[in-house]
């Protein structure tokens, strides 16, 4: 369907589909590894100790291939990066069947390699759409890519326990395995060049052209960074009037001097150290960055953390029975879509509000869900309390990566993308680690109360830092 101004939808958009399909399919094959290893569990072709061994593997590698990832899709064209970590992925995933019955070691290293697979596009992929898809189609696409992931939740594990009934496992890796070879073809090529690529040389004295007033959109090629490294003799610049009327402008670019970028030869241990440091400088210069991530890894080292450990277990012994997790678990996708229907039906405007703070809130809701597990509350306010928690994380969570490839410098985005992903789902199962014990120390109650205050308190910390009430610094400075 055309939006007000006559462009067709994005989510009508070729390139956009074949991204999503191709981002959706890698989703599909990262859940369904551990569901399907839990099945050969019970077919009794992969003992407990094994099945540890394993997932286990899986996440070392994709901690290991979320940075090298980030990196790579930085330094080379982010549609290879997907296209050589899902074939890794696809390649590696046969070996899991191979070693069923026969070799945990084998099916340990072939479970790493498929996780640095996977955590090398997590950032690729990231990068990818802010390169496929126009700046004033971002949110949309961005909340159709978590709407792809919550309605896999939600269908996948009856489908694939349907499978079960007439596959083995290993004719479910085997799909699994062409899963990661659709997400390696299916993505289209970048509209913009290569990260890297040099601009086409511009006058460094004249001043800059004008914003497009057209309501049609920005121009099909958008004008020269003023802040990129100077080729020659540069006129100082003229410092900005508070005072002075200036007409408006998208929340594209950042006010903020932008350290220039040194590409570096070679892919040393040095070398790979340096490049994603330049990463980490590029995060710190967005104060409502850090908070915000900062926010968002508390939030999953404690809310998903009880959701995990505690949630099942209140279900068992306070309510007698697992449909009380079941419901609460569906009720939490079912919400997540309702906050990406949300936002996608939002309209764009050219003020952009208090985008920031309202995500920050919908990531605050997160603490309903162990507040929920503290008292003992009629089972359905624990549903209700997961409905709230599910819309509230994608209320976050779109305009989190949408404000991150505005942001963010393209030449980074991917870097910046990583140490995202790797703090938030890297941390994650050291909270896992830590509240059963932290339960079987202090008890279930005082553990839960810890959780809802930090996700409580978290994002409201997160909200004072500069930027964060729009996540960005231009748009903070317009008002």
């Amino acid at each position: 369907m055309p939006d007000a101004v006559g462009r067709r939808s994005v989510l009508r958009e070729p390139a956009f589909l074949r991204l999503w399909a191709g981002a959706t399919a890698s989703g599909l094959a990262t859940w369904a590894l551990p569901f399907v290893l839990g099945l050969a569990l019970l077919d009794g072709a992969l003992g407990a100790a094994g099945l540890g061994v394993v997932l286990a593997a899986r996440t070392l590698g994709f901690l290991a291939g979320v940075p090298v990832g980030g990196v790579l899709a930085d330094r080379h064209s982010r549609r290879a990066v997907v296209r050589w970590a899902a074939l890794l992925a696809a390649l590696a995933t046969p070996l899991i069947a191979a070693g069923l019955e026969r070799s945990v070691p084998l099916m340990a290293v072939a479970a790493a390699v498929t996780g640095a697979g996977q955590g090398a596009c997590r950032p690729a992929f990231q990068a990818l759409t802010a390169e496929v898809v126009d700046v004033r189609d971002r949110a949309r696409a961005n909340a159709a890519m978590t709407m792809a992931v919550r309605v896999t939740v939600l269908v996948a594990p009856g489908a694939t326990a349907s499978l079960a009934l007439l596959l083995d496992a290993t004719a479910l890796l085997t799909a699994i395995a062409l899963l990661w070879l659709a997400a390696a073809l299916l993505p289209p090529p970048p509209a913009t060049a290569p990260p890297g690529t040099a601009p086409p040389p511009t006058s460094t004295t004249d001043p800059p052209a004008p914003p497009p007033t057209s309501t049609t959109g920005p121009p099909a090629q958008p004008p020269a960074r003023t802040t990129d490294p100077p080729t020659g003799p540069r006129e100082p610049a003229k410092p900005w009037d508070p005072a002075k009327p200036r007409e408006p402008v998208e929340p594209r670019e950042t006010v903020t001097p932008r350290e220039p970028v040194v590409p570096l030869r070679g892919f040393g241990v040095g070398v790979f150290l340096g490049e994603f440091a330049d990463g980490m400088r590029e995060a710190r210069r967005h104060p409502w960055f850090l908070a915000g991530l900062a926010a968002l890894t508390a939030v999953i080292a404690t809310g998903y953390s009880a959701t995990g450990v505690v949630l099942p277990l209140v279900s068992r012994d306070l309510y007698g029975a697992g449909a009380v997790l079941a419901a609460a678990t569906t009720a939490y996708t079912v919400g997540a879509l309702v906050g990406a229907l949300l936002v996608v039906r939002r309209r764009p405007s050219r003020r952009a509000g208090a985008q920031g703070w309202a995500a920050l809130a919908g990531l605050a809701c997160y603490g309903f869900a162990p507040l929920g597990l503290l008292f003992p509350v009629h089972p359905a306010v624990v549903v209700a309390a997961y409905a709230v928690a599910g819309a509230g994380i994608e209320v976050f969570n779109v305009p989190w990566f949408t404000a991150t490839q505005r942001e963010v410098d393209p030449r980074l985005l991917a870097r910046v993308s990583s140490l995202d992903f790797l703090l938030s789902y890297g941390l994650a199962p050291l909270g896992l680690a830590l509240i059963a014990p932290a339960i079987g120390a202090f008890g279930a109650a005082p553990v839960l109360a810890a959780c809802a205050l930090t996700c409580f308190l978290a994002p409201a910390l997160a909200a004072l830092a500069p930027g964060a009430r729009h996540f960005g610094h231009r748009v903070a400075n317009r008002h």
